[in-house]
């Protein structure tokens, strides 16, 4: 019971952290549209997007992080060195399988995943209304 009430409130906090950072970016993406730019529409949107996905790669990395120190708190790897990276490759749902939680937190890893698809999901639906906006903004057709 420890190992779903631990999951759920990392969750709750990383989905606090992807809003925060979410609102923080469509922030800096308006501030960037609101400015008067030379360039042409094209690299306009090239930089919106890379803006845009690299603070949502960021939040992705800080969450992740609160992942592997989760981990490391709660002892839920045979070795501790392999928090981080056992925390990245649940988060993502890549699943190499070659790290396996100590028995009592064996359910942390699928919580790990359901985390990671979740705000994955978010980030994409942001990534595309970004594009949207920005795209209608610049006059930018496709």
């Amino acid at each position: 019971m420890l190992a779903i009430f631990s999951g759920i409130l990392i969750s709750l906090t990383n989905i606090a952290i992807h809003g925060l950072l979410t609102v923080f970016m469509v922030r800096t993406v308006h501030n960037n549209l609101m400015l008067k730019h030379h360039a042409r529409p094209t690299l306009r949107i090239i930089v919106t997007m890379v803006l845009a996905a690299s603070i949502l790669m960021g939040a992705h990395f800080v969450e992740i992080w609160l992942w592997g120190l989760a981990y490391a708190f709660l002892g839920v790897t045979p070795n501790p060195a392999e928090d981080f990276t056992f925390a990245f490759v649940n988060y993502t749902t890549l699943g190499y399988g070659d790290i396996l939680p100590v028995e009592p937190w064996m359910v942390m890893g699928p919580m790990t995943a359901m985390n990671g698809v979740l705000l994955f999901g978010w980030s994409t639906a942001v990534l595309f209304q970004v594009l949207s906006i920005t795209s209608q903004r610049y006059g930018f057709k496709y």
